[in-house]
């Protein structure tokens, strides 16, 4: 990214955000010179962002809005910068700024309010000539609506959150009623507007910057269409769609429409593009600074962090429309703490080791180049040690990769994903190698609908490879809990070693393994009745500890396999090519050998994923049937419904409203009616 390198008028700015975001804004500042300002909650004390910045506070939360202002006075910030997320569409929070003399690092506040409300947004960007998707808005009625298949949106949100996608009149107060709960619940306000819904659309926006002189300059698209439940996955730079007589006819539409309501900073407009004639209509418009900006800084060689910054400060942009240059292509994958063999539900823990590609010396947010002039850059909000919690977006990290065709930059990504290992968290990276690589997004043939369709084709295999198992049972087989040699569980007798039998417990179930012998020198492993030789040798350190990682060496029947290993208590993660599993091992005929979570059928409920019991909607005593609801768990901005496994009785109910559990925690036992006595 080209950088002036002068300092942006400020000499102090405050960013109001957490995460992969705010240390990627702090990257900017640092190389301008300006001081950085980091918040953070009590949980999230340490986090990577507040390492990075110069100045790091605490608030009680990043919605507080006094309590950030005050944060920057106190710091001598002269602005504030908002990332995305939180509070940077809020129109009161940047009159706030306004009002307490603190520049606010984003649009005017009247051109927040125009753009946030859907309604008013298509009003004023159709008046500007701008193309818009027919549709209807309340107070108009809505159950009379006859052109389907459509769309129900609520007016106030954005993210997806609420759609609803309605193919007959039969299905529409259903759909009304549902969009209306969830806008009401998520933005407070349930006003509602159906549109017509696009076949086989793509999902394509424009990237405008604007100055308060009255520049406005598009820099070009990005193909979002990529998605999962209207939420993105996948972005790129340039659209393999587009043509460059239609690229300017959308960023001229984009930047009148920026024009119609005196845009000031970075911007995004989207547009719903039709796969087959090619037609587009406004869709909505992001008044900040969107997730998947890298790809377009890489594709333009501009830093839009830097350009943010200078805009507010009032500077005019630095070039015009025929100064922009496109050049290469850009991929941008974004690594969630996400279970996709669970239905993508929200994972967590505490990160024990961390592999990310890209140069540390950039702050976890560098460039390299492996090979055939490809550059890797990772912007990411992970440290080895953090915990990543159920409180906040589970996005941690995004994984870009640039090249000079299409075709090397995916190819660098599924490189760079291959290389990414977060041990401690389950991840989508398996998942998003698996969507770089299928035949329609190699081939650019892409909608918004793409990846519900290929699911099955997508989502990982959860089995456990036998290469793992032998891994696992040889690696805690070498792992003494204390330093009498005695408790090395060998199977040493006078002799020869004798088999150790193991049981692993993993998210797809429990194995058992037989082991036996020393890893570091000769050992064996019984595979389908056959001893195989294993071998099992540790990078710079004999053992992976309670944190952090080794590369571990596995050697089985000649063939070597390398891992990211660590170890928390009786449970060691492995990675591989981006992949991850987790172990808990259990000896055999110990008091404390059981089961675990993969031994289902003994009525007990358990936590699919880790975060807080938001409602209890049974009691001890109770008789319930199978498929009825007992609890409800959210984490993430996701709430997930606990039904009973079968019909019976709750004995034990472990949790009460409010409470955080951890994934696979017992929340309930129900009692099959043929073991009541």
């Amino acid at each position: 990214m080209r950088s002036t390198g002068r300092q942006a008028g400020f000499t102090a700015v405050l960013i109001a955000n957490r995460g992969e975001i705010a240390v990627r804004i702090a990257r900017t500042l640092r190389g301008l010179g300006i001081t950085s300002v980091a918040v953070y909650t009590p949980d999230d004390a340490g986090a990577k962002h507040t390492l990075e910045a110069d100045i790091a506070l605490e608030v009680p939360a990043y919605l507080h809005i006094e309590a950030i202002v005050a944060a920057a006075r106190e710091a001598g910030a002269q602005a504030v910068h908002p990332g995305y997320g939180f509070l940077a569409e809020n129109a009161a929070f940047a009159r706030r700024c306004a009002e307490a003399g603190l520049v606010f690092v984003g649009p005017p506040a009247d051109a927040v309010d125009a753009m946030g409300d859907k309604i008013r947004a298509k009003a004023t960007v159709a008046a500007a000539g701008v193309p818009v998707v027919p549709g209807r808005a309340e107070p108009a009625s809505l159950e009379d609506w006859d052109n389907f298949p459509a769309l129900i949106k609520p007016s106030a949100g954005g993210g997806g959150k609420g759609m609803v996608l309605v193919r007959s009149a039969a299905e529409l107060p259903e759909a009304i009623a549902s969009a209306r709960r969830t806008a009401l619940a998520a933005f407070g306000d349930g006003t509602l507007l159906i549109e017509r819904y696009v076949e086989s659309p793509r999902h394509i926006e424009i990237q405008i910057m604007a100055d308060t002189h009255g520049n406005v300059v598009h820099l070009g698209e990005r193909e979002c269409s990529l998605q999962r439940r209207h939420q993105k996955i996948v972005e790129e730079a340039p659209s393999p769609f587009l043509g460059p007589e239609t690229r300017a006819r959308m960023g001229a539409a984009a930047a009148e429409a920026a024009r119609a309501v005196g845009y000031v900073g970075a911007g995004t407009v989207e547009f719903i593009v039709d796969g087959t004639t090619g037609a587009y209509h406004f869709m909505e418009m992001n008044t900040r600074l969107q997730v998947e900006h890298p790809v377009t800084e890489l594709v333009t060689g501009l830093d839009l962090v830097e350009l943010q910054l200078r805009v507010a400060a009032g500077e005019l942009l630095p070039f015009g429309q025929d100064d922009v240059r496109l050049t290469g292509h850009a991929v941008e994958a974004r690594v969630y703490a996400e279970d996709p063999a669970r239905g993508f539900l929200p994972s967590g823990g505490r990160v024990l080791a961390l592999r990310e590609p890209g140069d540390p010396a950039a702050g976890g947010s560098g460039a390299a180049s492996p090979r055939g002039g490809a550059v890797v850059r990772v912007d990411s909000g992970l440290v080895e040690g953090g915990v990543v919690g159920t409180a906040f977006d589970p996005m941690m990290s995004k994984v870009i990769a640039w090249a000079p065709d299409r075709a090397t930059a995916f190819a660098a990504l599924d490189r760079a994903l291959a290389g990414t290992a977060v041990l401690g968290v389950v991840t989508n990276v398996p998942f998003l190698r698996a969507l770089a690589a299928h035949p329609a997004v190699a081939a650019g043939d892409l909608d918004t609908g793409l990846v519900e369709r290929a699911l099955p084709d997508l989502v990982p295999a959860t089995e456990v490879p036998g290469e793992v198992l032998a891994a696992a049972g040889l690696v805690f087989h070498a792992m003494p809990q204390g330093d009498d040699p005695w408790d090395v569980t060998d199977g040493w007798r006078v002799g020869e070693p004798a088999w150790t039998t193991w049981r692993l417990e993993s998210r797809d179930g429990v194995h058992e393994v037989r082991v036996r012998g020393l890893p570091e020198e000769a050992a064996d492993v019984l595979i389908d009745g056959e001893a195989v030789p294993a071998r099992v040798r540790a990078d710079g350190a004999h053992a992976p500890g309670p944190s952090g990682g080794v590369r571990l060496h596995v050697t089985l029947d000649g063939r070597t396999e390398r891992y990211l290993c660590a170890r928390d208590g009786d449970t060691l993660w492995l990675g591989r090519d981006g992949a991850s599993w987790a172990l808990t091992r259990h000896l055999i005929g110990d008091p404390g050998d059981r089961p675990g979570a993969a031994a289902a059928g003994d009525g007990a409920v358990r936590s699919p994923m880790p975060g807080t019991v938001l409602a209890v909607k049974a009691q001890p005593g109770e008789r319930v049937g199978e498929g009825q609801p007992l609890l409800i768990v959210e984490a993430m901005k996701m709430e997930h419904t606990v039904t009973a496994p079968h019909d019976g009785t709750v004995t034990e109910l472990a949790v009460r409203a409010g409470q955080p559990v951890d994934m696979d925690a017992v929340l309930a036992v129900v009692r099959r009616e043929s073991e009541e006595a």
